[in-house]
Protein backbone atom coordinates (compact mmCIF):
# COMPACT_ATOMS: atom_id res chain seq x y z
CA UNK A 1 0.00 0.00 0.00
CA UNK A 2 1.36 3.79 -1.16
CA UNK A 3 2.43 5.22 2.03
CA UNK A 4 1.02 8.71 0.47
CA UNK A 5 -2.48 7.22 1.98
CA UNK A 6 -1.02 8.56 5.36
CA UNK A 7 0.04 12.04 6.16
CA UNK A 8 2.11 11.78 9.06
CA UNK A 9 1.18 14.20 11.17
CA UNK A 10 3.82 16.76 13.19
CA UNK A 11 6.23 15.31 11.62
CA UNK A 12 8.54 17.76 12.14
CA UNK A 13 7.74 19.10 16.09
CA UNK A 14 8.08 14.81 16.76
CA UNK A 15 11.66 14.71 15.29
CA UNK A 16 12.48 18.41 16.59
CA UNK A 17 11.45 16.33 19.92
CA UNK A 18 13.34 13.16 19.50
CA UNK A 19 15.95 14.90 19.14
CA UNK A 20 17.88 12.84 16.39
CA UNK A 21 21.44 11.89 16.83
CA UNK A 22 23.02 10.06 13.59
CA UNK A 23 24.39 6.94 15.59
CA UNK A 24 21.46 6.91 17.81
CA UNK A 25 18.87 3.84 18.53
CA UNK A 26 15.35 4.74 18.31
CA UNK A 27 11.67 3.33 18.38
CA UNK A 28 8.89 3.71 16.61
CA UNK A 29 5.87 1.95 18.28
CA UNK A 30 3.23 2.73 15.94
CA UNK A 31 4.55 2.07 12.66
CA UNK A 32 1.44 2.96 10.62
CA UNK A 33 2.65 3.10 7.21
CA UNK A 34 6.54 4.40 7.77
CA UNK A 35 5.86 8.29 7.49
CA UNK A 36 7.46 8.90 10.78
CA UNK A 37 9.89 5.65 10.48
CA UNK A 38 11.20 7.48 7.15
CA UNK A 39 12.03 10.43 8.62
CA UNK A 40 13.88 9.36 11.75
CA UNK A 41 15.93 6.78 9.01
CA UNK A 42 16.61 9.92 7.07
CA UNK A 43 18.36 11.52 10.16
CA UNK A 44 20.45 8.60 11.27
CA UNK A 45 23.70 7.58 9.91
CA UNK A 46 25.04 4.42 8.89
CA UNK A 47 25.08 3.30 12.53
CA UNK A 48 21.95 4.23 13.75
CA UNK A 49 19.51 1.97 14.33
CA UNK A 50 15.18 1.89 14.66
CA UNK A 51 13.79 -0.74 15.78
CA UNK A 52 9.42 -0.45 14.82
CA UNK A 53 6.26 -2.25 15.73
CA UNK A 54 2.67 -2.72 14.61
CA UNK A 55 -0.51 -4.98 15.37
CA UNK A 56 -1.69 -4.09 11.97
CA UNK A 57 -1.04 -7.12 9.27
CA UNK A 58 -0.75 -4.07 6.38
CA UNK A 59 1.23 -2.11 8.24
CA UNK A 60 3.92 -4.77 9.20
CA UNK A 61 4.19 -5.59 5.61
CA UNK A 62 4.60 -2.54 4.52
CA UNK A 63 7.54 -2.20 7.54
CA UNK A 64 9.22 -5.48 6.12
CA UNK A 65 9.34 -4.00 2.48
CA UNK A 66 11.38 -1.08 3.89
CA UNK A 67 13.49 -3.01 5.82
CA UNK A 68 14.58 -5.27 2.86
CA UNK A 69 16.02 -1.79 1.44
CA UNK A 70 17.47 -0.42 4.48
CA UNK A 71 18.86 -2.88 7.22
CA UNK A 72 18.83 0.21 9.74
CA UNK A 73 15.08 -1.15 10.78
CA UNK A 74 13.68 -3.68 12.69
CA UNK A 75 9.79 -4.74 12.27
CA UNK A 76 7.92 -6.49 14.80
CA UNK A 77 3.94 -7.58 14.29
CA UNK A 78 3.35 -6.73 17.93
CA UNK A 79 1.42 -4.36 20.13
CA UNK A 80 3.87 -1.59 21.53
CA UNK A 81 2.74 -2.74 25.60
CA UNK A 82 5.19 -5.28 24.05
CA UNK A 83 7.94 -3.28 23.57
CA UNK A 84 10.29 -4.06 26.85
CA UNK A 85 10.39 -7.46 25.77
CA UNK A 86 11.62 -6.62 22.16
CA UNK A 87 13.77 -4.13 23.48
CA UNK A 88 15.55 -6.66 25.40
CA UNK A 89 15.33 -9.44 23.13
CA UNK A 90 17.27 -7.35 20.67
CA UNK A 91 19.82 -6.06 23.85
CA UNK A 92 18.68 -2.70 23.65
CA UNK A 93 17.06 -2.23 26.65
CA UNK A 94 17.79 1.10 28.42
CA UNK A 95 20.25 2.15 25.34
CA UNK A 96 17.16 4.06 23.54
CA UNK A 97 17.49 7.46 22.70
CA UNK A 98 14.22 8.32 21.64
CA UNK A 99 10.82 6.04 21.69
CA UNK A 100 7.46 7.83 19.17
CA UNK A 101 4.33 6.96 19.56
CA UNK A 102 1.32 8.14 17.12
CA UNK A 103 -1.70 6.71 19.06
CA UNK A 104 -4.80 6.36 17.07
CA UNK A 105 -5.71 5.27 13.68
CA UNK A 106 -3.98 5.51 10.29
CA UNK A 107 -5.93 6.84 7.34
CA UNK A 108 -5.34 3.30 5.60
CA UNK A 109 -7.55 1.82 8.37
CA UNK A 110 -9.92 4.04 8.07
CA UNK A 111 -10.55 4.20 4.70
CA UNK A 112 -10.82 0.59 4.17
CA UNK A 113 -14.97 -0.11 5.21
CA UNK A 114 -13.95 -3.54 5.52
CA UNK A 115 -11.83 -2.82 8.79
CA UNK A 116 -14.81 -1.26 10.63
CA UNK A 117 -13.11 1.88 11.22
CA UNK A 118 -15.35 4.42 10.00
CA UNK A 119 -19.16 5.04 9.88
CA UNK A 120 -18.39 7.14 6.11
CA UNK A 121 -18.53 3.82 4.17
CA UNK A 122 -20.78 0.78 5.25
CA UNK A 123 -18.48 -2.20 6.53
CA UNK A 124 -18.70 -5.34 8.84
CA UNK A 125 -18.17 -3.95 12.69
CA UNK A 126 -14.57 -5.26 13.18
CA UNK A 127 -12.74 -2.52 14.23
CA UNK A 128 -9.32 -4.91 15.24
CA UNK A 129 -5.87 -3.41 14.75
CA UNK A 130 -4.86 -6.91 14.11
CA UNK A 131 -8.06 -8.69 12.07
CA UNK A 132 -6.54 -12.48 13.00
CA UNK A 133 -6.63 -11.81 17.03
CA UNK A 134 -9.30 -10.82 19.60
CA UNK A 135 -12.88 -10.21 19.36
CA UNK A 136 -14.45 -7.76 16.68
CA UNK A 137 -16.87 -4.89 18.21
CA UNK A 138 -19.72 -6.72 16.55
CA UNK A 139 -18.50 -10.08 18.78
CA UNK A 140 -18.14 -7.78 21.93
CA UNK A 141 -21.89 -5.83 20.94
CA UNK A 142 -23.16 -9.00 20.88
CA UNK A 143 -22.82 -10.61 24.47
CA UNK A 144 -21.97 -7.16 26.55
CA UNK A 145 -24.56 -6.33 28.89
CA UNK A 146 -26.52 -3.14 28.41
CA UNK A 147 -24.36 -1.64 31.94
CA UNK A 148 -20.94 -2.80 30.05
CA UNK A 149 -21.80 -1.14 26.59
CA UNK A 150 -23.25 2.25 28.42
CA UNK A 151 -20.09 2.12 30.79
CA UNK A 152 -17.34 1.78 27.97
CA UNK A 153 -19.41 4.29 25.92
CA UNK A 154 -18.76 7.07 28.88
CA UNK A 155 -15.84 5.85 29.81
CA UNK A 156 -14.31 5.90 26.68
CA UNK A 157 -16.09 7.73 24.30
CA UNK A 158 -17.52 10.27 27.11
CA UNK A 159 -20.81 9.86 25.63
CA UNK A 160 -23.48 11.88 27.08
CA UNK A 161 -26.41 9.39 26.12
CA UNK A 162 -24.07 6.55 26.37
CA UNK A 163 -27.24 4.79 28.69
CA UNK A 164 -29.68 5.18 25.73
CA UNK A 165 -27.23 3.92 22.97
CA UNK A 166 -26.84 0.75 25.18
CA UNK A 167 -30.33 0.46 25.75
CA UNK A 168 -30.89 1.13 21.89
CA UNK A 169 -28.50 -1.78 21.37
CA UNK A 170 -29.64 -4.31 23.40
CA UNK A 171 -32.95 -3.78 22.23
CA UNK A 172 -32.00 -4.08 18.67
CA UNK A 173 -29.79 -7.12 18.82
CA UNK A 174 -33.08 -8.85 19.90
CA UNK A 175 -34.14 -8.87 16.56
CA UNK A 176 -30.98 -8.99 14.57
CA UNK A 177 -27.44 -8.55 15.38
CA UNK A 178 -25.63 -5.17 14.99
CA UNK A 179 -23.58 -7.02 12.08
CA UNK A 180 -22.19 -3.60 9.82
CA UNK A 181 -20.87 0.27 10.71
CA UNK A 182 -23.99 1.60 8.97
CA UNK A 183 -26.51 -0.14 11.56
CA UNK A 184 -24.61 0.97 14.44
CA UNK A 185 -24.38 4.61 13.15
CA UNK A 186 -27.96 4.47 11.85
CA UNK A 187 -28.57 3.25 15.72
CA UNK A 188 -26.47 6.30 16.79
CA UNK A 189 -28.36 8.91 14.60
CA UNK A 190 -31.83 7.57 16.27
CA UNK A 191 -30.63 7.41 19.83
CA UNK A 192 -28.69 10.80 20.35
CA UNK A 193 -31.74 13.53 20.60
CA UNK A 194 -28.83 16.33 20.19
CA UNK A 195 -26.33 16.99 17.61
CA UNK A 196 -22.80 18.41 18.34
CA UNK A 197 -21.57 20.92 15.88
CA UNK A 198 -19.46 19.11 13.01
CA UNK A 199 -19.67 16.18 14.48
CA UNK A 200 -21.42 12.63 13.45
CA UNK A 201 -23.70 11.19 16.57
CA UNK A 202 -21.88 7.72 16.17
CA UNK A 203 -18.53 9.36 16.47
CA UNK A 204 -18.18 9.00 20.34
CA UNK A 205 -19.38 5.45 20.15
CA UNK A 206 -17.46 4.71 17.46
CA UNK A 207 -14.38 5.77 19.68
CA UNK A 208 -15.40 3.94 22.49
CA UNK A 209 -15.86 0.47 21.13
CA UNK A 210 -12.22 0.85 19.18
CA UNK A 211 -10.53 1.56 22.43
CA UNK A 212 -12.39 -1.33 23.93
CA UNK A 213 -12.13 -3.89 21.10
CA UNK A 214 -8.14 -2.88 21.17
CA UNK A 215 -7.43 -2.40 24.75
CA UNK A 216 -5.80 0.68 24.01
CA UNK A 217 -5.78 2.52 27.41
CA UNK A 218 -4.21 -0.40 28.76
CA UNK A 219 -1.77 -1.04 26.27
CA UNK A 220 -0.41 2.79 27.05
CA UNK A 221 -1.00 2.25 30.66
CA UNK A 222 1.80 -0.83 30.62
CA UNK A 223 3.96 1.15 28.30
CA UNK A 224 4.54 4.31 30.22
CA UNK A 225 4.40 2.05 33.42
CA UNK A 226 8.03 0.46 31.99
CA UNK A 227 9.27 3.21 29.46
CA UNK A 228 12.06 4.67 31.52
CA UNK A 229 13.66 1.04 31.94
CA UNK A 230 13.80 1.36 27.59
CA UNK A 231 15.39 4.80 27.50
CA UNK A 232 18.92 5.89 28.22
CA UNK A 233 20.08 8.51 30.40
CA UNK A 234 18.83 11.58 27.73
CA UNK A 235 16.79 9.33 25.97
CA UNK A 236 12.89 10.60 24.42
CA UNK A 237 9.51 9.75 25.32
CA UNK A 238 7.49 11.13 22.25
CA UNK A 239 3.83 10.63 21.95
CA UNK A 240 1.29 12.07 19.87
CA UNK A 241 -2.17 11.95 21.49
CA UNK A 242 -5.62 12.67 19.11
CA UNK A 243 -7.89 12.70 22.07
CA UNK A 244 -8.26 13.72 25.39
CA UNK A 245 -8.27 10.16 27.39
CA UNK A 246 -4.57 9.30 25.76
CA UNK A 247 -3.58 12.97 26.43
CA UNK A 248 -5.00 12.94 29.68
CA UNK A 249 -2.67 9.64 30.57
CA UNK A 250 0.83 10.80 29.44
CA UNK A 251 0.24 14.13 30.99
CA UNK A 252 -0.36 12.70 34.15
CA UNK A 253 2.46 10.22 33.83
CA UNK A 254 5.08 12.59 32.74
CA UNK A 255 4.06 14.88 35.66
CA UNK A 256 4.39 12.27 38.19
CA UNK A 257 7.63 11.47 36.63
CA UNK A 258 9.11 14.77 36.81
CA UNK A 259 7.75 15.06 40.19
CA UNK A 260 9.45 11.98 41.57
CA UNK A 261 7.95 9.33 43.87
CA UNK A 262 5.82 10.44 47.10
CA UNK A 263 7.78 10.56 49.98
CA UNK A 264 6.21 10.80 53.60
CA UNK A 265 5.02 14.53 54.61
CA UNK A 266 7.61 16.10 56.91
CA UNK A 267 10.32 13.85 55.83
CA UNK A 268 13.89 16.07 55.32
CA UNK A 269 14.86 15.41 51.87
CA UNK A 270 16.39 18.14 49.80
CA UNK A 271 15.35 18.85 46.70
CA UNK A 272 18.04 17.17 44.72
CA UNK A 273 17.55 13.58 46.43
CA UNK A 274 14.27 13.55 45.22
CA UNK A 275 14.52 10.79 42.47
CA UNK A 276 12.96 12.27 39.55
CA UNK A 277 13.09 9.91 35.67
CA UNK A 278 11.96 12.38 33.90
CA UNK A 279 11.32 16.11 32.55
CA UNK A 280 9.30 17.66 30.23
CA UNK A 281 11.04 18.81 27.25
CA UNK A 282 7.72 20.00 24.91
CA UNK A 283 4.49 20.21 25.14
CA UNK A 284 1.55 20.39 24.70
CA UNK A 285 2.37 20.82 20.84
CA UNK A 286 -0.16 21.16 18.34
CA UNK A 287 -0.66 21.65 14.78
CA UNK A 288 -0.17 24.67 12.76
CA UNK A 289 -3.42 26.39 11.20
CA UNK A 290 -1.58 25.12 7.61
CA UNK A 291 -0.65 21.24 8.81
CA UNK A 292 -4.62 21.29 9.76
CA UNK A 293 -5.78 22.52 6.31
CA UNK A 294 -3.45 20.04 4.74
CA UNK A 295 -4.17 17.54 6.84
CA UNK A 296 -7.34 17.62 8.52
CA UNK A 297 -6.69 14.87 10.97
CA UNK A 298 -4.63 16.64 12.53
CA UNK A 299 -6.61 19.09 14.24
CA UNK A 300 -6.92 17.30 17.41
CA UNK A 301 -3.07 15.95 17.65
CA UNK A 302 -1.60 16.44 20.31
CA UNK A 303 2.38 16.07 21.21
CA UNK A 304 4.07 15.77 24.77
CA UNK A 305 8.04 14.96 25.15
CA UNK A 306 10.08 14.22 28.42
CA UNK A 307 13.78 13.55 28.57
CA UNK A 308 14.84 10.32 30.64
CA UNK A 309 16.96 11.62 33.87
CA UNK A 310 20.44 9.97 35.43
CA UNK A 311 21.26 9.56 38.80
CA UNK A 312 21.25 7.12 41.79
CA UNK A 313 17.63 4.93 41.64
CA UNK A 314 15.93 6.74 39.05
Amino acid sequence: MDQREHIPVLLGESMQALGIIADGIYVDGTFGRGGHARAILERLGSDGRLLACDRDPDAVAEGRRLAEADPRLRIFQAPFSRLPELARAEGLAGRINGLLLDLGVSSPQLDRAERGFSFSADGPLDMRMDPQSGESAAQWLARASEGDIARVLQDFGEERFARRIARAICETRQAQPIATTGALARLCERAVPTREPGKHPATRTFQALRIQVNGELDQLHDLLGRVCELLAVGGRLVVISFHSLEDRIVKRFIRDESRGRPLPKGLPVRDAQILRRLRPVVGPVRASAAEVDANPRARSAVLRAAERLGGAGS
